[in-house]
């Protein structure tokens, strides 16, 4: 059986750019796949009577383009051991396309031969356009995974794949971090396609303010005059990536290399206490310290999941990243919005349409984790109630509901029931909780705060009672006192 697997390029989107072996090839094959027929020639090729199949149905099905591109090489290759196949992608087959790379590599280790049938590239069009020579110098990077890239901005850098506004803005953002926002790029779509075609001029901050960005949008930067003074991110993750993945290496730290998910978790609650801790000093540098070990933390997690194939680092900072811009369409958008209470009124519906595909939520407050400090968690869910209107009209409300519920407990308390002692009291620190918000006060922090009071002051008696000599064990209440009110007055 003859196993053969013809890769062939549809060129950058006209008829007349389809080379004659293409087309021939396509005419007389009998198994014809396309890796998507989203592509201006497809619809000539159907009038021509090829008949194919597209691989459309795995973008809607793939959890990203990391799966998808491996699913659709893996049934080209499977198809490829029962019968000849001919696969067709848009442009050349060896320009920007990842399953091409796929199934080169997957087509030697099952013993499948192959053919290479080239076209015109996009680049091809795009350079004909813009009228660049790229012997000058060129980079071409792929929109969908710039964060793991570097461009060079003394080079001229083509950036393929920017196929929504959604990546729009996700390409500006990384790019800002070496170039200037009024950097001059050129934004091209469908080049050398008739009657399709269309090139701007524009400063790189507007780059996702184009209505017509789609699937054969490109963004070309110019190479820079004087890169050196550029704007670039001179600490990227990468060190702390490899530092964290030599320890975990086969010559790592044998306690690093011990730790899961579960062991850590201890140390992330550590570590973002002590950066709490930190933010209450003002000490810049302790505040800066402690929040590198937090991020420790998540690096350590990010490296064993890399470690069992299930994302990295990059995947952390590319999915937080896109869930930002998601959820501030009045920055990224066209939304407008008259204050912050209505931004977070627009933040619950897009939650709420994002988790839309998963699991139904039946109630406005499920998305408050469970794993959330009790006062945090209390105010989130009374905040939440608040934004449909299940909240007080202001505070003197909330200071009677804390006054019944302070009577409550006393009532609970006269009948010695510990059960019922503990509900009282839970629902007067959880109407102290709806006072605070209300007087837009934190109620963690407030607490933490006066724990932080009552320390030092209780320190205060301690160092006093030391300096007398006394057993502080056995001093009264009423000595105590007295250095208790000294300690206030010193405060003061």
């Amino acid at each position: 059986m003859n196993k053969h697997i013809t890769i062939a390029g549809l060129g950058p989107g006209s008829k007349e750019a389809l080379t004659v072996g293409v087309l021939e090839a396509l005419k007389t094959s009998s198994r014809v796949l396309l890796r998507t027929k989203v592509h201006p020639v497809v619809s000539w090729l159907e009038k021509e009577g090829i008949v194919y199949q597209s691989f459309d149905r795995y973008y809607e099905e793939a959890e990203d383009f990391q799966e998808l591109y491996r699913r659709i090489a893996d049934q080209v290759l499977i198809e490829a051991e029962h019968r000849p196949v001919l696969y067709a992608v848009p442009g050349h087959p060896l320009v920007a396309e990842e399953t091409v790379q796929l199934i080169l590599d997957g087509a030697e280790k099952r013993g499948l031969s192959v053919e290479l049938l080239p076209a015109a590239s996009f680049l091809d069009a795009v350079f004909g356009r813009i009228n660049y020579d790229p012997n000058n110098g060129l980079e071409v990077l792929d929109g969908l995974s710039l964060g793991q890239q570097k461009p060079d901005p003394s080079k001229a850098v083509v950036i393929t794949q920017v196929y929504s506004k959604m990546v729009a803005s996700e390409v500006k953002l990384t790019l800002m971090e070496y170039y200037d926002d009024g950097c001059p790029i050129k934004v091209i779509r469908a080049a050398g396609v008739p009657g399709e075609e269309k090139i701007v001029d524009i400063p790189l901050y507007q780059l996702d303010r184009l209505d017509w960005i789609d699937h054969l949008t490109t963004v070309f930067i110019p190479p820079q005059k004087d890169a050196s003074n550029l704007n670039r991110c001179s600490y990227p993750l990468d060190p702390l990536v490899n530092v964290m993945a030599d320890l975990r290496g086969d010559n790592g730290c044998p306690w690093d290399k011990e730790q899961t998910h579960e062991t850590l978790k201890q140390y992330l609650v550590e570590e973002t206490y002590e950066v709490l801790e930190a933010l209450g000093t003002n000490d810049a540098y302790k505040i800066c310290d402690e929040l590198g070990d937090l991020l420790l933390q998540i690096v350590f997690h990010a490296q064993i999941a890399s470690e069992n194939n299930k994302f990295d680092i990059n995947d952390v900072v590319q999915a937080i990243t896109e869930k930002m811009i998601r959820r501030h369409p009045h920055v990224f958008g066209d939304v407008q919005v008259k204050d912050s209470d209505e931004v977070l009124v627009n933040w619950d519906k897009i939650k709420a349409a994002e988790k839309e595909h998963q699991q139904l939520q039946n109630s406005i407050l499920s998305g408050v984790s469970r794993a959330l400090p009790a006062l945090v968690r209390a105010a989130k869910l009374q905040a939440k109630a608040a934004r449909v209107g299940f909240d007080w009209p202001d505070y003197k409300g909330a200071v009677q509901k804390v006054e019944e519920e302070l009577n409550e407990v006393c009532q609970a308390a006269e009948t010695g029931n510990e059960q019922k002692i503990s509900m009282e009291l839970g629902d007067l620190l959880f109407a102290v909780v709806n006072l605070a918000r209300l007087l837009k006060v934190d109620a963690e922090g407030a607490l933490t705060s006066t724990s932080e009071k009552f320390l030092r002051r209780f320190q205060y008696i301690e160092k006093k009672c030391s300096d007398m000599g006394k057993d502080l064990s056995k001093m009264t209440l009423e000595e105590m006192e007295i250095l208790w009110n000294e300690a206030k007055c010193l405060e003061k």
